[in-house]
């Protein structure tokens, strides 16, 4: 009976975690029914998000219309920009 076992390379592979450019802009367009949401760069392009990008400790029913956020742009090719790992920037007043 053959051996059906299977070998494993011992060389470690990271699961896919995509990284992208950091940037700032502000919360546009919210919602909250569909959990996603686009946020205005400083230039006036519109990028997509969704609740599921929010970094740990950002709520979604916590962000608000005009909040300032800081962000890594992954520009993909397939689906187009998204905001990735996007977190409130804290109040300077």
């Amino acid at each position: 009976m053959p051996n059906s076992a299977t070998t494993r390379s011992s060389t470690y592979s990271p699961p896919n975690n995509p990284r992208g450019t950091p940037r700032t802009g502000r919360i546009v367009t919210l919602l909250t029914g569909k959990g996603h949401g686009f946020i205005r760069l400083p230039n006036a392009r519109e990028v997509y998000f969704h609740r599921a990008d929010l970094q740990a400790g950002t709520a979604f029913n916590d962000i608000r219309i005009g909040d300032a956020v800081c962000f890594e742009l992954l520009e993909d090719a397939v689906s187009g920009a998204r905001a990735l790992r996007i977190a409130r920037q804290p109040s300077t007043a």
